[in-house]
């Protein structure tokens, strides 16, 4: 069950040193991924694992985090003496949302049909957010495609237009979802990794639409989030079409979350030819904690 996060736990493993360096060194803690183990201690010299859980901040400032990997291992339930599975899970859950350092929230994602991780995360004090359908496009050859309506300009994602794209992602978002990530432009670049393409309209100097990569998907291909302006659902066609092909090369894949409510979208995609894999439940939740007297006596004063 873990042997896929090997490259995963060997990179994390390996980037602590540094990290904790940095952290020594400077006055800003710095983030890393949080990984920690459940195991029970047997009769033999070597204890048996449970499972584990990965969990990173998606932002700079590290208020809020995500739960990347949760898993248990397959023989775990099998053992007389081990815990239930449910049980291992929630106290891995419970010790992350505990252990990590400044965090006011946290998301995490399922599968609509996996009932046990929904449930498992209701327990925790998550509420589910949204509802997306998960697709795989797959790029052929691209038909006689039209020219972008004037006056819309393809400009790559650089540090300079990046604020253009951190409006269009606050206008496309959820306000309660939007408070949750508490995005800021530098997070959009760092999570993008400079891989991002954006329509324009330089009469009005905004994004009408911006297409960028999140990370490599363990089914191949790319993961890409694409955002389109409310106003500008029109775009919906040849204009984003070209706006995704520019991501990635012929032969490669692209998956794109559409919501379960935008019925345009999803005409648009399965006219594209892609293919639906199931929907993903987007879940959150938002801590409180209580600040030190010191504190909260100096921002009175201030």
């Amino acid at each position: 069950a873990f042997l896929p996060l090997h490259p995963l736990l060997q990179r994390t493993l390996l980037l602590s040193v540094p990290r904790g360096l940095a952290s020594a060194l400077g006055r800003r803690q710095s983030m890393g991924s949080l990984v920690l183990v459940a195991r029970e201690n047997g009769p033999g010299s070597r204890p048996t694992i449970l499972g584990l859980i990965v969990a990173r901040p998606l932002n700079r400032r590290g208020s809020c985090w995500e739960v990347q990997h949760l898993r248990l291992a397959l023989a775990a339930a099998e053992l007389p003496s081990s815990p239930a599975r449910g049980h291992t899970a929630s106290s891995l859950l419970r010790e992350a949302i505990q252990l990590a350092p400044g965090a006011v929230s946290w998301i995490a994602s399922a599968s609509s049909l996996d009932h046990n991780r929904l449930a498992l995360l209701r327990e925790n004090g998550f509420q589910p957010q949204r509802t997306e359908r998960l697709w795989r496009w797959s790029i052929g050859d691209a038909a006689a495609l039209a020219s972008l309506p004037a006056p819309l300009q393809l400009r790559p994602l650089h540090r300079r237009n990046a604020p253009l794209l951190w409006h269009l992602e606050q206008a496309t978002c959820p306000a309660p979802l939007r408070q949750v990530l508490d995005r800021r432009i530098e997070d959009l670049l760092e999570r993008s990794g400079g891989h991002g393409w954006l329509l324009i309209d330089p009469d009005r100097n905004e994004a009408v639409a911006g297409a960028r990569w999140i990370a490599d998907h363990p089914g191949g291909g790319h993961q890409v989030e694409l955002s389109v302006h409310p106003g500008w659902n029109h775009l919906l066609g040849s204009a984003i079409e070209v706006l995704l092909r520019r991501l990635a090369p012929k032969g490669d894949q692209l998956w794109l979350l559409s919501d379960t409510d935008d019925e345009a979208r999803q005409q648009w995609l399965a006219q594209l030819g892609a293919e639906e894999h199931g929907d993903v439940v987007l879940m959150a939740r938002s801590l409180w904690r209580r600040q030190d007297a010191p504190a909260v006596r100096g921002a009175a004063q201030r």
